[in-house]
């Protein structure tokens, strides 16, 4: 997903208003993809981010010298009130515990006037190609596969539902487009390999023939490629105003 990452968090950080001046904080900060465009912006002393996996904000705080990393979730924040201009999370909202707990946190550690944001891949949409051939061959392959359509998040209109139940106001919404290079089919397959996320996960649960039938399948539906291309990710998005 990395490979995705370095443009959306500008698509996001455009969205939410992020600019020089500004105190910031990611949830969910991975090894800090966003994290690195808000220190960019904003320079890495007036930036936080956490991550529930150690290892996570470990590689974060060693490639953000200077900026706050915590280890924890976002369910129960260890920053006071109204300490951040702005709290982003882009694409966890559908892996928290209590997503709708995670918005009235970050809406809490944000001051009032402040800016509450957060994207996730249109998986339903089928409009992040990479997660969206994947699972299509998993379905060829078992049809009971659910894949990620009932994540939070990956529908029209559930971030905005979710900064309405923080108590939000101003709710905006639209799409950001992401897109990634691969050089063949190869670099696009070896992720899944790592049982890293849904599909990395499904994948490791299946049978070694499964497996086998799912790439093959992945490599027709992508076209048969012999060489590099390229594959785009639309993703929902919402930001809202604390109210004050």
């Amino acid at each position: 997903m990395g490979r995705y990452v370095p443009r959306l968090a500008v698509e996001l950080a455009d969205a939410a208003g992020i600019a020089a001046g500004m105190r910031a904080l990611d949830v969910g900060c991975g090894p800090g993809g966003l994290t690195h465009e808000l220190a960019a912006r904003l320079g890495a002393e007036n930036v936080a981010a956490i991550d529930p996996a150690e290892l996570f904000a470990a590689a974060c705080r060693e490639r953000h010298p200077g900026a706050d990393v915590r280890v924890g979730g976002a369910e129960e924040l260890p920053w006071g009130d109204d300490e951040f201009d702005a709290a982003l999370a882009s694409l966890v909202v559908a892996f928290m515990r209590d997503a709708q707990q995670g918005a009235r946190e970050m809406a809490r550690v944000t001051r009032p006037g402040g800016v509450v944001a957060a994207c996730m891949w249109d998986v339903p949409g089928g409009r992040m190609q990479m997660l969206s051939t994947f699972w299509r061959a998993v379905a060829a392959i078992d049809p009971s596969a659910q894949g990620e359509r009932r994540l939070v998040g990956v529908r029209d209109g559930d971030i905005v539902r979710l900064l309405e139940g923080a108590g939000l106001e101003d709710i905006r919404s639209g799409e950001l487009v992401s897109s990634a290079h691969y050089e063949d089919f190869d670099d696009f397959w070896q992720p899944f390999t790592f049982a890293v996320g849904p599909a990395g996960n499904h994948l490791r649960g299946m049978a070694p023939d499964q497996q086998d039938a799912v790439r093959r399948q992945c490599f027709a539906l992508l076209g048969e490629p012999d060489g590099p291309f390229e594959l785009e990710a639309t993703a929902w998005f919402a930001r809202g105003t604390v109210p004050g």
